[in-house]
């Protein structure tokens, strides 16, 4: 196995896109240089779409000398091509990730692959001590979650998932009015989203020459390439994304997990009634309703596709949060002396929440001073982040419940203690996935 160290420049890197690339050995954890009060080194691992808005967003940091962009990967040549422009002459490009987070100078990465990837990226950053921004869902099956949760305890690093809405002023004026009972004790929440669509009838073909389709799969059992998985759509198979209740819902699921202050807690049952789509490669549910029963105390949290949709407040945009563009997802937290809604993932709080002045006995809340602040100063100060990997992995969980007893057409028990499926042989065979070699984790 070559243990190259040496960086790929753009100008070596084109020349070399059709060969193969040795696999890079991982450092063991404890390798990163900078002290926590020095400028982070970034490398960005995954850029198109949210990764490419994460991207600008670090190089916009760099100029203003905040961090350093060291390193941008993809598997994709054209997004590469746009991302060195945009990153600069300094950062390094990669197609296979393995050799970014070998690399003693990097303190930090950015996560924005695909859903299926994300679990191993981040086990395999935090084998090689760096710290971690990891888009939502954070996995896709429940051992994943698991093997994260031990991999990033034991580097002891700071790992914030990509669920933003957690920062945005918005949630913390709804977290604030929560916690103060304006509703009363919260005896339910229902979530609402529009469907999943359906779709992926094109026929398998040859992949573009410009993706390495390999290593794109990483972990997914091998199959023909199909313009149905990617880009983007890769999030309506049940494989490498789970649909609008993995997609969206590990956004909307967040705030009510964090701001009834549940983080560490999971329901004692799942149950799920829907419908998958009936033509093409995309099988994740297009409609369903998932209902979760936490106990002690006793709340349930229901994901409904589409749900009743509440009509978005009247805005002027004189506000910080401006109009409310995303009304097509929310939810309703209804207490015992009244309700409560927000539209979008965290964004937009009702007025009465917005409105709301605490007295003298009231209780203050943490405000995020933005996400990735957030988690920079976790990475200086050792503190979790407010989208910590153990609010993450336990949301990206609660999805993956919902889809595993629609799948199997029964109510599921679940240990949150064990993090596992308790009284259902067959179900408890799905928690985890045979992985290939050798991005197994």
């Amino acid at each position: 196995m070559n243990d190259r160290k040496v960086p790929v420049r753009r100008r070596d890197f084109l020349k070399t896109t059709g060969a193969a690339v040795a696999a890079p050995y991982l450092l063991p954890a404890g390798t990163m240089t900078s002290a926590a009060n020095e400028k982070l080194t970034i490398g960005c691992i995954g850029i198109g779409g949210m990764g490419g808005a994460h991207l600008r967003d670090m190089k916009a940091r760099m100029d203003r000398g905040q961090v350093n962009v060291a390193a941008v990967c993809d598997v994709d040549e054209r997004r590469l091509e746009n991302a060195s422009r945009t990153a600069g002459p300094q950062a390094d490009v990669y197609r296979d990730y393995r050799y970014v987070l070998q690399r003693d100078d990097i303190d930090a990465v950015i996560l924005s692959t695909p859903d299926h990837w994300h679990a191993q990226q981040t086990v395999h950053a935090a084998e090689c001590g760096k710290h971690v921004y990891v888009e939502k869902p954070a996995c896709c099956t429940i051992g994943e979650g698991k093997a994260m949760l031990e991999a990033c305890r034991r580097a002891r690093i700071a790992v914030q998932v990509g669920t933003q809405g957690l920062s945005h002023p918005e949630s913390y004026l709804a977290h604030r009015y929560l916690v103060n009972g304006n509703i009363g004790q919260v005896r339910q929440v229902d979530c609402w989203h529009y469907p999943t669509p359906a779709g992926g009838t094109q026929p398998d073909g040859a992949p573009p020459p410009d993706i390495d389709w390999d290593l794109w799969l990483g972990p997914l059992r091998w199959r023909p390439f199909n313009p149905g998985y990617l880009h983007g759509v890769f999030r309506w198979m049940m494989e490498s994304g789970g649909g609008q209740i993995r997609d969206r819902g590990a956004h909307v699921m967040s705030l009510p997990m964090y701001w009834l202050e549940a983080v560490g807690t999971g329901p004692v049952s799942v149950e799920a009634t829907g419908e998958f789509p009936r033509r093409g490669l995309w099988d994740s549910a297009v409609h369903m309703n998932v209902t979760y029963t936490f106990q002690d105390p006793d709340w349930v949290l229901t994901w409904n596709q589409p749900g009743r949709r509440v009509p978005p407040e009247e805005r002027d945009g004189s506000e910080p949060g401006g109009r409310i563009t995303l009304p097509g997802f929310g939810a309703v937290f209804t207490g015992t002396d009244g309700t409560f809604t927000n539209w979008g993932h965290g964004l937009w709080s009702e007025r009465k929440a917005r409105q709301w002045e605490p007295g003298p006995g009231d209780r203050d809340v943490y405000r995020s001073p933005g996400h990735k602040e957030d988690w920079f100063d976790a990475i200086k100060t050792g503190r979790k982040p407010i989208a910590d990997i153990e609010l993450g992995v336990d949301v990206a969980i609660l999805t993956i419940l919902g889809n595993l007893s629609l799948l199997l057409r029964r109510k599921l028990a679940w240990d949150q203690s064990k993090r596992e499926i308790v009284g259902d042989e067959q179900a408890r065979r799905l928690m985890a996935r045979p992985e290939r070699y050798p991005y197994a984790i």
